[in-house]
């Protein structure tokens, strides 16, 4: 392709945005921050969208990414890393994703924040997230990615601490930032190895020696294995696996754009973009791969269990999102790498969405956020009532919207995937229907019943929705995010626009992958098949699968069973929902009885299984006493105070001494020279007698 795209002005221009908002936006109306922020991510989005459709004939057509190498970077010996950019179908699904609903997040923003202080640093936040959100996805080299991938959970930091003074905000942005770096740690190990094993970090050279290397699939514990684990680590930070999930939840205490961002379509997708990128590794290491499903499976319904008692509506939707990164983490143990990226194209629209909606709620009612103070919504904001719906009835699963492909592909791909297996399809089918659960809960008892706002919670079991409270009053804000209000009201339509765009593409985004039972093409399946089969070489197709395909592919035997599967998952669905009617809507006062009779696993689920608990016992406090026992009053104070200290006490000491020496007395002066003199005399004498 003799037409250079430009492609570092993609992540420039949010960078720009950033810089004069941040350096000069507080001299701006909140008019011209917005327009700074919206233009430059808008304009992002257009070039991402330009270069796409000019370098998608040639990747087609050449079956190999296009790649601009901008400047040399890092020189040592024979390693090297230029600031280079990779385009091909992975990186222009990402791309197109990152900007389109980042810049939808950010029209929402304005509206939302309109009433905010700080308005100019969380736009200059929001555009900086972009930009190293951005670098990862279109980065050439592991090296350069692991800058984007550093740089979001900075950005990430900035964000969901933007309520810098409220103690939780501050410590939940601490907390993700910490996580994220013990992640972070085995990523840079993978990389070591990486460089060690092919002496680059270059997708075309690591990715081009596998393919021409004939390795064949390791057997056991080899570099391929221990590389893949080491990648999975990072990825379980980032994407918040086990057993570095519990930032991801904490985050709800930054604005809810922010929780939008960071949980639909950017930061929380890093680690399934990583190990998409690196299937080519995870393809050789068969351990490897049974252990990402492992750990994608137990994180999906150990997260959806915990969605079930939340009343909290934007920690429902925390716990949601950590259950489908771990669908996604599922299908790429699965090796089916282009399931996963395909919900995780879905999931943005539809996450994005649910979060957005659940903004336009909280605005709606004053900054409530507690679900059982709601209740009867649908008439008083229906425009939100229906975006959310449609958003609920996708994520459950429902036919014809969009997870209900790209959710019944990952299912598939676990049940004929000899990495998968059928237990874990199983597992997958009840996450599914926990879902389906705790979302028709949401949605029920946040649209449907009584408006409650005085509801008195008191000691009551957290479950059921709180009944009405009569001559009570309490402060309009309870939630994170301060709206004040006169009374229910629909959100503006600068929040409302992005909102229905989000829910159009609900619907139809799932379209691009009709499966072929379903007299499709899944032509997203064959949009990403060259960047799935590249860097693979005999032995590891012959180890990997292809997607959710079973072969014979198209055999009447595997058409049935795709039946039977996808017939199970929407009956499932459709019982999370009958469930959810029964107990919210139908008969309120049965989760009190459950609860009441289950009281101990209930607290134990409420609680989250108390594993920051039993972090805080493990890790935190025993690193906390040796930091301040062992290195601060031990080595600072006893040892370098103590030395430091010691030495000034010292010098004061001898100079008290010789101060008294210096006592102003002429008589005393005579005395000491007298006593001098002598002295002199005496060893003088003394040296002559000696002699």
């Amino acid at each position: 392709m003799t037409k250079n795209l430009n492609l570092w002005v993609i992540p420039l221009l949010p960078l720009i945005g950033a810089a004069i908002n941040g350096l000069f936006g507080r001299r701006f109306k909140n008019a011209m921050v917005s327009t700074v922020a919206l233009l430059f991510t808008a304009a992002s989005f257009s070039w991402a969208a330009w270069a796409v459709l000019q370098a998608l004939p040639y990747v087609q057509a050449e079956h190999k990414p296009y790649i601009e190498n901008v400047a040399a970077w890092i020189t040592a010996g024979s390693f090297s890393a230029p600031f280079g950019f990779y385009l091909d179908q992975l990186s222009m699904v990402m791309v197109l994703v990152v900007t389109g609903v980042g810049f939808l997040i950010h029209i929402y923003s304005v509206g939302y924040m309109s009433h905010e202080g700080g308005y100019y640093r969380f736009f200059a936040y929001l555009n900086l997230f972009m930009f190293f959100m951005l670098t990862l996805v279109l980065a050439n080299n592991y090296l350069l990615m692991f800058v984007g991938w550093e740089g979001v959970g900075l950005a990430s930091y900035l964000l969901i601490g933007f309520y810098f003074l409220k103690d939780s905000a501050a410590n939940a942005g601490k907390k993700a930032f910490i996580v994220n770096r013990i992640g972070d740690f085995g990523f840079l190990i993978g990389m070591f190895l990486i460089i060690q094993h092919f002496g680059s970090l270059n997708y075309d050279t690591v990715f081009g020696k596998i393919a021409a290397g004939h390795f064949a699939p390791e057997l056991g514990w080899g570099f391929f294995t221990i590389t893949g684990l080491c990648l999975l680590f990072g990825a379980t930070g980032k994407s918040a696996q086990i057993p570095l999930y519990v930032w991801l939840p904490d985050a709800m205490e930054g604005p809810t754009p922010v929780s939008a961002l960071i949980h639909a379509a950017t930061m929380v997708t890093a680690g399934i973009y990583m190990i998409a990128r690196s299937h080519a590794i995870f393809n050789l290491a068969p351990n490897a791969l049974h252990i990402v499903a492992v750990i994608g499976c137990l994180t999906a319904i150990f997260a959806a269990t915990m969605g079930i008692a939340q009343t909290d509506i934007k920690r429902v939707l925390a716990y949601s999102t950590v259950s489908q990164l771990g669908y996604m983490v599922m299908a790429c143990g699965a090796a089916a790498y282009t399931a996963g990226i395909f919900h995780l194209m879905t999931h943005a629209f539809f996450k994005a969405l649910l979060f957005l909606g659940a903004g336009s709620v909280i605005h709606a009612i004053g900054g409530e956020q507690d679900m059982r103070r709601m209740g009867g919504l649908r008439t008083k904001i229906p425009v939100t009532f229906w975006v959310m719906t449609i958003a609920t009835f996708t994520i459950a699963g429902f036919p014809g919207l969009a997870a209900f492909f790209s959710k019944d592909e990952i299912l598939g791909a676990d049940y004929f995937s000899p990495f998968g297996g059928h237990l874990l399809w199983v597992i997958g089918v009840i996450t599914a229907g926990l879902t389906s659960f705790y979302m028709f809960r949401l949605w029920f008892m946040t649209f449907f019943g009584e408006y409650k706002p005085d509801a008195d919670l008191g000691d009551a079991h957290l479950a059921m929705p709180a009944p009405a409270a009569h001559g009570s009053s309490h402060d309009d804000n309870h939630g994170h995010d301060d709206h004040g209000h006169g009374g229910v009201h629909e959100s503006p339509w600068i929040m409302l626009a992005p909102l229905v765009i989000l829910a159009a593409l609900s619907v139809v985004g799932g379209w691009v992958g009709v499966p072929r039972f379903l007299h499709g093409n899944n032509n997203f399946e064959r949009f990403l098949a060259p960047v799935m089969e590249s860097g693979q070489n005999e032995a590891g197709e012959k180890a990997s699968v292809t997607q959710n395909e079973p072969a014979p592919s198209g055999s009447e035997e595997n058409t049935s069973t795709e039946w039977v599967l996808v017939t199970t998952s929407v009956v499932v669905a459709g019982l999370g929902l009958f469930f959810a009617w029964l107990l919210y809507c139908k008969r309120p006062e049965l989760p009190s009885r459950i609860t009441s009779k289950i009281h101990s696993i209930y607290l134990m689920v409420l609680h989250k299984y108390y594993v920051d608990e039993g972090y805080g016992m493990l890790f935190v406090k025993p690193l906390l006493a040796l930091s301040t026992v062992v290195f601060w009053r031990g080595i600072d104070q006893g040892v370098i105070d103590g030395l430091v200290n010691g030495a000034g006490a010292s010098s004061k000491s001898i100079g008290n001494e010789l101060r008294r020496m210096q006592s102003g007395n002429i008589r005393s002066y005579a005395a000491w020279v007298a006593i001098g003199g002598a002295a002199v005399l005496a060893y003088m004498i003394w040296l002559g007698v000696s002699k």
